[in-house]
């Protein structure tokens, strides 16, 4: 959720710079809304090798619940990295 809200106030601190003439306020948003960005992608991608990993897992032992709960881990990552 922290990748979300840097590239929210990142955006915000951004747009004021830009509106007011401020470049060092623009940079600085600019920044932060990268970081946010690529911290959310990140997290989203582990989530969905986790995902892959216990879904593969769950199919090896058996195990239909490791199984959908990878699936679902797979899920929460894509929707993250969205």
């Amino acid at each position: 959720m922290t990748g979300r809200k840097d590239e929210f106030v990142g955006g915000v601190k951004e747009g004021l710079g830009k509106m007011t003439g401020n470049e060092g306020l623009e940079a600085e948003g600019a920044a932060q809304k990268n970081m946010g960005k690529a911290e959310r992608q990140m997290s989203g991608a582990a989530h969905e090798a986790k995902g892959s990993f216990k879904k593969g897992a769950g199919k090896l032992l058996g195990s239909p619940t490791l199984e959908a709960e990878g699936e679902v881990d797979k899920a929460h990552g894509k929707i993250e990295r969205a």
